[in-house]
């Protein structure tokens, strides 16, 4: 399999290609999400929730396959396109908002088991709970934070 590469994005010009990874992602892991509130949420991401993190890419041979969105020391968003799952790419995308972008914090969907188990295994631990999630919609949040002996990828 080719090797990841993590980049700046392109910008605005980039936004649909990760609007797309987004969607694919979401469909297959979030199945748990309303469909009214999955299409709010993709509405807004070109417009509202790109513009305020700093976002990385992850390629494969030349073509976006996953981005991350940092927002001072919180990883506010890590997608992986459906098609490349299990590929390495999030754990690249992991490893360099943690090394690069100084990530100790990130929430997760109590409801999405496999991110959860995810972040457990690369060392985040659970500090807290919320029972909806950040627009207050019924979706509970774990809020994790990197345990202070960091699991390896």
């Amino acid at each position: 399999m080719p090797a990841v590469s993590i980049r700046p994005t392109l910008g605005p010009v980039e936004y649909p290609s990760l609007v797309a990874i987004w969607r694919r992602a979401i469909d297959a892991t979030h199945d748990f999400l309303a469909d009214a509130d999955r299409d709010q949420i993709e509405a807004r991401l070109a417009t509202d929730y790109f513009p305020a993190v700093t976002l990385s890419v992850a390629e494969r041979d030349g073509r976006p396959v996953g981005f991350s969105g940092v927002h001072g020391d919180s990883l506010e968003m890590l997608f992986v396109d459906a098609e490349e799952r299990g590929g390495g790419i999030g754990s690249a995308l992991l490893a360099h908002a943690v090394e690069q972008q100084g990530v100790t914090r990130v929430d997760v969907n109590e409801q999405n088991g496999p991110g959860a188990a995810f972040y457990a295994r690369r060392g985040f631990e659970v500090v807290g709970r919320s029972e909806r999630d950040e627009a207050g919609r019924p979706y509970p949040l774990l809020h994790l934070s990197l345990g202070r002996a960091k699991a390896q990828p």
